[in-house]
């Protein structure tokens, strides 16, 4: 048996070549963070930082609210934020609440957007399976609002969109009016219902006000890999005036604050 070669200490070594020295740890942290692509944006400021940047790359967000929370809106903007940016991207509408007209005139880009309106939660899921699987770089599944159609029992079938999600170096961005992804999401942010803002009035009397829009706040729940503090951001909601000339579909947009 030859002999054991002797091992030389970190003291031991010239300066040099002690600078270069690098731990197990310090090279695993480094390939991690180099190899982390950059967040998709969604434009929507509040959210974004409550994301570090926006939508990760490879991994499931989930975000719910029950009715006015604004998180429709969020997904517009999403939506609109991406195919700007000459990304393809892919809403399974589940809820039927997509109108092509609100969303062009807030800054999608049609051309790029694959919309799919599926009856029952089980063909909305296959639906997403199928697009992560083609390669579509975001894609967003909205529930719409209770009751979901098709109900609930899906909890294996979000672990298998997550995985899909990882593989392919997607955005999967959940739209739900409450929790479903369980343990499947790398981050959850809670809408919080609506409230409206006014301009006008001095409390005195019958003074009129005029509505102008609303405001909500986003809560992160959870985000993987970190503590548990429950940052939140507010969202507002603007309402642009009726007498514009702009069509209808714009006078509804998020604004961050």
């Amino acid at each position: 048996m030859p002999p054991a070669l002797p091992i030389a200490l970190p003291d031991s070594l010239p300066a040099p070549l002690r600078e270069q020295l690098q731990t197990a740890r310090e090279l695993r942290r480094r390939s991690s963070e180099t190899a982390l692509p950059r967040p998709l944006p969604t434009s929507v400021g509040p959210l974004d930082r409550l994301l570090e940047g926006g939508l990760p790359r490879g991994r499931l967000v989930e975000i719910f609210g029950r009715r006015t929370s604004g998180r429709f809106s969020i997904v517009l903007s999403t939506l609109a934020s991406a195919t700007a940016a000459a990304e393809t991207a892919a809403l399974i509408d589940l809820g039927d609440g997509f109108d092509p007209q609100a969303a062009e005139s807030a800054g999608a880009r049609l051309e790029r957007l694959l919309w799919i309106r599926p009856r029952k939660l089980k063909e909305a899921l296959l639906s997403a399976e199928m697009l992560l699987g083609t390669g579509f770089p975001l894609v967003v599944l909205d529930l719409g609002h209770p009751p979901v159609p098709g109900g609930r029992g899906a909890e294996a079938f979000w672990l298998r969109l997550a995985r899909a999600a990882a593989e392919r170096g997607a955005s999967l961005l959940i739209s739900s009016p409450y929790r479903v992804s369980g343990t499947a999401a790398a981050a959850v942010v809670q809408a919080a219902r609506a409230r409206p803002l006014w301009r006008g009035g001095n409390g005195r009397g019958y003074s009129s006000r005029l509505l102008v829009g609303c405001r909500s706040n986003l809560t992160l729940e959870k985000i993987r890999g970190q503590g548990t503090s429950r940052p939140t951001e507010q969202l507002r909601l603007r309402i642009e005036s009726p007498l514009s000339a702009e069509p209808r579909a714009r006078r509804a947009r998020t604004i961050g604050s």
